[in-house]
């Protein structure tokens, strides 16, 4: 395993391209676009304003960044670094911009979301796109696997509307109603044949839609309390799962859309076929004889920490949430799964120190890995059943069927602490973002 020295990035704003070639990153008003291998810069953009959102085109030959706070999206090419294009929406105001599956078009949303604006580079036509309803196109607009539909999610006359768009010529398709009081998201299965779409977290709702608008299934858990806090897909398309502030894991199936599986998240684990991992962090011992006070700083010494398997029962550590707070932080708010769906693994935001892998095919929980400081991130090799996760210190953990690792990132000059992580499409290296920088983690095979 062999690291980078460490790069400037603000904002978290580090993307690989979809080919893996190139690796994107922005601070403050610059754009810098590397080699992933040898990481020298290849392009250096510069921007009319400090960049608040940077996304890679599907074919990897142009970066977009977005300035919302002038309503400006600026686009360079990889190939031609001359070549420029500036989208500029004006007293409309900008909130989010994203590239479509063909590369050549650009969506981006406006001010209290009056309108959705379709921006071709081919021919500089624009299009309109009425009643958008959420801010965030992650959650109110999803492309198939295929990338030949769009679903959008809208809002008129009180009622919640999803629309699915033809995107090699942009015309409309079908555009119905759904049974929802306040639509909080919807996805595309992979494969493209079911649309699900749910409601609220203060009404329990999950709704399957076909292609041309037709109802599959419905689902709900309980009534009269917080409902729906994820949602994700299987790779497979064959399970759905869901993530609920009632602090369970709900997996339904694709053939009768009944629940297969419902895991709890229980304060005390004693499943005999759990293996549990706990992080045990020592201080290190000083060298002989002392070292000058002077010299002594918080990263001279770091902590050193290791996994250690646990007996059944473990006890887990749980926060009680603040209920005079909005939002609270309870019930499982990330599920993921392993490429190959053999592993989901889930975290329970009321046990942050927790993240629990399941087995999919024997419903029931493989793994639990306790870790010392809450987790910010986890996330999937994108090739093979290896989850890495990050917790705000200066590690990185791995986890696989093999086995656990702890590995302490070597940065010489910096307090350098890992908030968010990235797999390069190769699954070959990992980019892990700090505060300030990033570096590179090159994985050996």
């Amino acid at each position: 395993m062999n690291f980078s020295e460490a790069f400037q990035q603000t904002k978290h704003l580090v993307q690989f391209s979809p080919d893996g070639s190139y690796v994107a990153s922005c601070s403050q008003y610059r754009l810098v676009i590397r080699d992933t291998r040898s990481l020298q810069i290849l392009n250096l953009h510069t921007c009319l304003d400090p960049v608040q959102y940077v996304e890679w085109s599907p074919d990897s030959l142009f970066v977009m960044c977005g300035m919302f706070k002038r309503g400006f999206v600026q686009v360079w090419s990889i190939e031609q670094p001359e070549w420029t294009c500036k989208i500029d929406e004006g007293s409309a105001g900008l909130v989010a911009c994203c590239w479509t599956p063909d590369s050549r078009h650009i969506l981006t949303t406006s001010d209290f979301q009056l309108r959705m604006t379709l921006w071709s580079l081919v021919n500089k036509s624009i299009s309109y796109i009425k009643y958008p309803k959420l801010t965030h196109m992650q959650d109110g607009l999803d492309f198939t696997g295929d990338g030949k539909y769009m679903a959008l999610a809208e809002r008129r006359d009180c009622r919640d509307f999803v629309s699915i768009f033809d995107c090699s010529q942009w015309q409309l398709v079908k555009n119905f109603p759904v049974e929802t009081k306040d639509l909080a998201g919807l996805s595309w299965s992979p494969d493209g044949k079911v649309l699900c779409v749910w409601d609220s977290c203060l009404d329990y709702k999950v709704l399957l839609y076909s292609m041309d608008g037709r109802s599959v299934a419905s689902y709900s858990a309980y009534e009269h309390a917080l409902g729906v806090k994820c949602v994700r897909w299987s790779p497979s398309s064959q399970f759905l799962a869901i993530g609920s502030y009632d602090q369970k894991i709900r997996v339904l199936n694709h053939v009768t859309w009944k629940t297969v599986a419902a895991h709890s998240h229980p304060a005390t684990v004693d499943f005999s076929s759990v293996v549990v991992y706990t992080e045990v962090e020592r201080k290190p011992q000083n060298l002989k004889g002392g070292e000058p006070s002077f010299l002594v700083t918080k990263n001279t010494f770091p902590h050193q920490s290791k996994y250690e398997t646990s007996e059944i029962p473990v006890t887990v550590p749980t926060l009680k949430p603040d209920p005079e707070k909005p939002n609270p932080k309870l019930g499982v708010g990330t599920v993921v799964f392993s490429p190959d769906c053999k592993y989901m693994a889930t975290k329970n935001d009321n046990m942050p120190n927790a993240v629990w892998i399941w087995d999919v095919a024997k419903l029931r929980l493989a793994v639990l890995l306790l870790q010392s400081s809450p987790v910010r991130e986890i996330q999937w090799d994108p090739l093979q059943p290896r989850l890495a996760l990050c917790t705000g210190n200066g590690k990185l953990y791995l986890w696989s069927p093999a086995g656990c690792v702890s590995v302490a990132v070597p940065m010489e000059s910096t307090a350098f602490t890992v908030q968010r992580l990235l797999w390069h499409p190769s699954a070959n290296a990992l980019a892990l973002l700090g505060g300030t920088h990033f570096c590179m983690c090159y994985l050996n095979e």
